[in-house]
C-alpha cells in the first residue's frame, strides 16, 4: 500500500524543515491525500490498461477485462486467450503484447510482487523487463502500492511543474536538474512528490 497520511505529513515536515519553499507552500495548500493502489499484478496490468488512452477509455476497457479475467485477473488465463478474446476487452495489438510480458514475468516466476528487491534501483530494474513498462510507471508502482519512501519520479511533468512553482524556478526544471534539485531531500523524496501533485493546479500558489 502506498504511503500513509503519517509518513506523507513526517516526510514532508522534514523536507519543509530544510526546503523554504515547500514550508511556505505547506502553510498555503496543506498536506496532500494519500495516493494508494494494490499491491500485485493486477495494478500493473491496470497500468497497461490505461496507457496513452483517456480515464474513460481506460475505465471501460479494465471493466470488460475483468469480466473476462476477473476481479484479480489470472496471468494463466490472459496468457491462455487469443487475440480476438484479448481485442473484445478493448486490447490493441501493442497492449496484448505488453500485457503478455507481465503474465510470462509472473507465471515463470521471474517477477514476484511479494518479493520485490528492497533496493529500489533493483526494483525499478525488475519492472522494467516487462513491455511497455517504462522508469516512470516502475516509479509509481513502487510509491503507491508499495509505499516506498525515497521514490522521485524525476521525468514526470508534473512534478517538474510543480517543483518550479514551489521553488520558484524561472521555469520547468529538465528530469536531470529536477533528480538534482530532490537529493538533499533524501529520504522523503516520494513524500515530496506526492505534494508537488497536490501543489501543480492549486491556484493559490
Amino acid at each position: 500500500m502506498g504511503l500513509s497520511a503519517t509518513a506523507i505529513k513526517q516526510g514532508l515536515d522534514a523536507v519543509a524543515g530544510i526546503e523554504p519553499g515547500i514550508a511556505r507552500a505547506l502553510a498555503v495548500a496543506g498536506y496532500p491525500e494519500p495516493r494508494i493502489r494494490e499491491r500485485g499484478h493486477a495494478t500493473m496490468m491496470r497500468t497497461i490498461v490505461g496507457q496513452q488512452v483517456s480515464i474513460a477509455a481506460a475505465a471501460s476497457m479494465w471493466r470488460k477485462f475483468e469480466e473476462f479475467a476477473g476481479a484479480d485477473p489470472d496471468p494463466h488465463r490472459v496468457l491462455d486467450a487469443d487475440f480476438d478474446t484479448l481485442r473484445a476487452c478493448g486490447l490493441s495489438r501493442q497492449k496484448q503484447g505488453y500485457m503478455r510480458s507481465l503474465c510470462e514475468l509472473v507465471v515463470s516466476g521471474g517477477l514476484d510482487f511479494d518479493a520485490l528487491p528492497g533496493d529500489d534501483e533493483a526494483a525499478i530494474a525488475l519492472l522494467t523487463q516487462i513491455k511497455g513498462i517504462g522508469r516512470w510507471s516502475a516509479e509509481i508502482y513502487l510509491l503507491f502500492a508499495e509505499g516506498r519512501p525515497d521514490i522521485w519520479p524525476a521525468g514526470d511533468l508534473a512534478v517538474q511543474a510543480g517543483l518550479a512553482k514551489l521553488l520558484n524556478l524561472p521555469e520547468r526544471p529538465s528530469e536531470k536538474a529536477t533528480r538534482q534539485l530532490a537529493e538533499k531531500w533524501r529520504p522523503h523524496r516520494g513524500a515530496t512528490a506526492i505534494f508537488t501533485w497536490h501543489c501543480y493546479n492549486n491556484p493559490a500558489l
